[in-house]
């Protein structure tokens, strides 16, 4: 069995006790009986992930990072738990094996699930795709978020996941904290924002699980068909707002040009569908009439990534950024957030 072409050896300061791990695994999850190998995947900005081998099968293992973290970042508990409870719904997930919460173990809580075979397209533009090929993955990301949105949380076990009720108004307040935490420079436009955010906040509050991460390179296609077969990376999940899923799903067509981004203020390569075309297909699956207040949800989005952005340069400076490319990525944060700005000023 090769090996997938985005794992690698295990990066020096993630390190931990493999053979450790491997006690637990035999001791605590099914079809764990011999040795247990370890690559670690190049991806994942937040939680390290890594590939866990054994008896012929493959896992995925995603843990909190090494060194001091943010209050509540890094939630690799509430990952497992609502890809758990989503399991017998039709919103795909890989199958959960264990969570181990005793930090003794690898030093880190870590949580190990079923690796789901199939392509991650990390570019959103899809540049070796046919127009046909690329609005038909569209399509079932679109579907994929609707029937996330549609999923009656209480009936799964989540009704004590978030907090219903004044989302977007929590969200800003939590993300201006996180911000100023890991704050290195002055940033204007990021301060404007904090401004302008609180006082447009649209009125009436819909409330879903909220992904909180909902992009393209955050699912598993079919190895061969236009479907997706897996959402990942949970960590920013609660119970919220949909349409702050949606803003941060068509966000890409407003950041500044980036390998992987669309960009261009909704322009899109053939066959990707206008952010107005994907926002009404949206609309229907989940018997709206329209999406109102759109910009307001994107500025938000963009806010938060700039946020998030702000999180993995302190990481950085820290030396304990998941990524080797931490430190380029957090260049894009005053960009994002003068993007962003100039979204709410026309909105």
């Amino acid at each position: 069995m090769s090996q997938p072409a985005d794992v690698g050896p295990v990066r020096e300061r993630h390190r931990f006790d493999e053979d450790a791990l491997g006690s637990y695994l035999r001791a605590n999850a099914d079809g764990f009986d011999g040795e247990v190998r370890i690559g670690q995947f190049a991806g994942g900005q937040s939680n390290p992930t890594f590939l866990v081998e054994s008896g012929g099968a493959r896992y995925v293992l995603r843990k909190k990072p090494p060194g001091k973290l943010l209050p509540s970042a890094h939630a690799v508990d509430r990952e497992y738990r609502v890809m758990k409870a989503l399991a017998e719904t039709d919103v795909p997930v890989p199958q959960m094996v264990v969570l181990c919460e005793d930090e003794a173990v690898i030093g880190q809580m870590f949580y190990v699930m079923a690796c789901v075979e199939g392509r991650i397209f990390r570019d959103a533009t899809l540049p070796d795709m046919e127009p046909g090929e690329r609005a038909a993955i569209y399509d079932s990301m679109n579907d994929t978020m609707a029937k996330l949105h549609k999923v009656d949380y209480e009936a799964v076990g989540l009704g004590d996941y978030g907090r219903p009720g004044n989302y977007i108004e929590r969200q800003t307040a939590r993300w201006i904290k996180q911000y100023e935490a890991s704050k290195t420079d002055e940033i204007p436009s990021f301060d404007a924002l904090v401004d302008w955010l609180p006082k447009n906040i649209p009125p009436g509050e819909d409330t879903s699980i909220a992904h909180g991460d909902f992009r393209l390179e955050n699912m598993i296609f079919h190895p061969t068909e236009p479907r997706a077969v897996a959402v990942l990376d949970w960590e920013l999940s609660t119970i919220g707002h949909p349409l702050a899923d949606l803003g941060y799903n068509v966000q890409g067509f407003y950041m500044p040009q980036a390998s992987g981004a669309v960009g261009g203020l909704g322009s899109s390569p053939a066959g990707i569908p206008s952010v107005q075309e994907y926002a009404a297909t949206y609309a229907e699956r989940t018997g709206r009439d329209r999406i109102e207040n759109l910009d307001f949800y994107i500025a938000f989005s963009m806010f938060r990534m700039a946020a998030i952005v702000q999180g993995i340069v302190m990481r950085a400076k820290q030396g304990n950024a998941s990524s080797d490319n931490a430190a380029d990525v957090g260049k894009m944060v005053k960009a994002i957030a003068d993007a962003a700005w100039r979204l709410a000023q026309g909105s």
